[in-house]
């Protein structure tokens, strides 16, 4: 397209069809215009992982420190990556699939190996919308349901596992994961999680039905709606007691922790895994766009968002481990100041916060036996502080305690549920794309079955598939594959995109082509960190991850109300059966590019196609 297409016009596609000749990719649906395709980019980006995975790595190295080698990674390793994606998908107008088989048929099973990891990533991420629905249907209950403990069936007293951990935390584990105390307990379907988890995927068929036609619609919402709610968090955070004490433990960089190399690993893994590399969203999402997109612009600009967004992020979420951290040091505080008062029959207010040192000094000196006996903790806010919130932990328990302490609680829980289920709702039109745009190139299903039927399909099974996370252990099988079905299998597949890009595709032919779609070659910077430095990181990255798995024991934390620790989360061995899993989880990627590349060997297909210049192709351009 020369110019953006009016907004008033109705159908969201258009078709991109070039002349028949042979090779050339057939028609091929399109962005209407350049705001529903950079929206769904950014909607796809940034998710969930921004507001629970970013400041969890800030808070475990340094705070701000940690941003030194994020930006590093960020400049390096993933705004490049993002341009080869892009590019090469614009370039070849395929899904993850047709791209690498165009470019070598032997190099079919990298598609095939990104639509897998894409498949295991959306199967347990639409779990976590489940969970922030059933938050959201419960955040309209006045006083909210995680506010106070519940009392026992004779109401004389509360609940002793919430009593012995907290509201929000006995809220999260019992009312709603229920959840036993190790992986090897199933616990039977949850029926409410089973309900919210279904309604999850009819929401997400409902969204991507039509494909980019309805989710780039719906781009509109959920790709901007989550801004103005941090907006109003950080302003509501702001207003919390301790929110400084967060804040200062944020901006105030521990350099020292730079001479630890899992830092560097870390922050390079964070950006890598934050922009969606390597599972074929980003390539499909682009295969939809007019040959002349400036798809330069669009790498750096959807990067740099995402960054920004979770730097952004960063603020509310730490003024709330701020308010966190000083609830929990004044909870410990009052505990003996009234041990204290009690022991030592003193007048109320004799002893406080603030002179509780001094107080304890003098009882010391003078009845040391006495105060030796007392139950008396340590309590230390720097202490708090440090103690790491991710993933679940995080939004399910740290945010769900700071609302209670806002004004009128409901109205926040809900706009943060809503939030949350915006920001994994824009995350999973990725994932869907990813598994469904390959599908499709292949003509696997019969040419009769409409495109609603066969998306129909997709979110059937995957939601079949889903009912193991709906059991008593379904979050413990969810760490499972959060913290190994998007790892090795993303670092190895990007590392070999980037190598055939550059090796076999030609980095020369790469720069051909982007001069015609977008007016100039790549400069200095994309060829060296394409050629050179992103490929080193990758493998770097890469190794060491592999190695670090290799030589540490796997082990989960388990929450067990009769543990000797509790509220402690138990620490388990993971089963033998479980580690088969995880290594079928990890591996499977790279089995499927040797199967595939084997097959296609003794099929005889071993010959590189010819690719058409990209002059033959729709030579219209969405202006930026």
């Amino acid at each position: 397209m020369s110019e953006i297409e009016s907004h008033h016009q109705t159908d969201v596609l258009r078709l991109d069809r070039p002349e028949s000749k042979a090779n050339v990719p057939p028609a091929r649906s399109q962005w209407t215009n350049r705001i529903d395709y950079l929206l769904i980019m950014v909607g796809f980006a940034v998710g969930i992982g921004n507001i629970w995975r970013f400041p969890f790595l800030c808070q475990t190295y340094g705070g701000g420190a940690f941003l030194i080698p994020y930006c590093i990674a960020l400049v390096f390793e993933g705004i490049p990556l993002m341009y080869v994606e892009l590019s090469i998908g614009q370039r070849l107008r395929s899904g993850s699939i047709g791209v690498w088989s165009t470019i070598h048929p032997c190099f079919i099973g990298i598609g095939i190996s990104a639509m897998f990891t894409a498949f295991t990533i959306g199967l347990f991420y639409n779990v976590i919308i489940t969970w922030v629905i059933w938050y959201f249907m419960n955040s309209f209950q006045q006083p909210l349901p995680w506010q106070y403990c519940p009392l026992t069936e004779n109401r004389t007293e509360m609940v002793r596992e919430c009593a012995e951990s907290s509201p929000t935390a006995y809220f999260w584990y019992r009312e709603t994961l229920n959840v036993t105390t190790s992986l090897e307990e199933g616990g039977g379907l949850q029926w409410w999680l089973v309900v919210c988890l279904c309604l999850a995927w009819i929401i997400v068929y409902i969204c991507t039905s039509r494909g980019i036609e309805t989710s780039g619609k719906a781009a509109y919402v959920t790709a901007t709606f989550p801004y103005v709610v941090l907006f109003c968090f950080l302003i509501g955070s702001l207003t919390l007691e301790g929110a400084t004490n967060g804040l200062v433990y944020l901006f105030t960089p521990d350099v020292e922790i730079l001479k630890n190399p899992k830092v560097w690993m870390d922050a390079a893994t964070q950006i890598f895994f934050s922009l969606g590399l390597g599972v074929g969203s980003l390539i499909a999402f682009s295969s939809y766009n007019p040959i002349k997109n400036d798809c330069e612009k669009d790498a750096v600009v959807v990067s740099l968002i995402n960054s920004a967004t979770s730097i952004f992020a960063s603020i509310p979420v730490f003024a709330i481990l701020g308010f966190k951290a000083t609830m929990n040091f004044n909870t410990c505080m009052d505990r003996n100041v009234l041990l204290l008062i009690n022991e030592f029959d003193a007048a109320e207010g004799s002893v406080t916060r603030e002179s509780y040192s001094d107080q304890l000094n003098i009882y010391n000196q003078s009845y040391p036996h006495r105060v030796s006996l007392l139950d008396l903790m340590e309590c230390n806010l720097d202490d708090n502080l440090n103690e790491a919130a991710s993933g679940t932990g995080l939004v399910f328990i740290a945010f769900t305690q700071a609302m209670v302490n806002m004004p009128v609680p409901q109205l926040w829980a809900i706009l943060f549920f809503t939030m949350l289920f915006m920001l994994g709702l824009s995350s999973m039109f990725g994932y869907i794309e990813a598994l469904l745009t390959p599908l499709l190139d292949l003509k696997i299903f019969p040419h009769s079955w409409p495109k609603e039927a066969v998306q129909a399909l997709v979110c059937l099974v995957f939601m079949l598939l889903a009912l193991t996370f709906t059991q008593g252990s379904g979050n413990y099988w969810l760490s499972v594959f959060n913290d190994f079905a998007g790892s090795v299998p993303l670092l190895f597949i990007t590392l070999l995109e980037v190598l055939i890009v550059v090796h076999v595709y030609g980095f020369e032919r790469l720069s051909k082509d982007m001069e015609f779609m977008i007016g100039h070659r790549p400069n200095l910077f994309w060829k060296a960190t394409i050629c050179f430095i992103s490929p080193l990181m990758l493998f770097v990255v890469l190794v060491a991850y592999i190695v670090d798995q290799a030589t540490s024991t796997l082990t989960y934390q388990a929450w067990n109300p009769q543990s000797g620790l509790f509220p402690k989360p138990e620490l388990l061995h993971y089963p033998a059966w479980m580690i088969f899993i995880i290594v079928i989880i990890s591996g499977a990627g790279a089995v499927f590019i040797v199967v595939a590349a084997l097959v296609q060997c003794l099929r005889g297909k071993t010959k590189r196609p010819h690719i058409p210049p990209p002059s033959e192709y729709d030579t219209e351009s969405v202006q930026p």
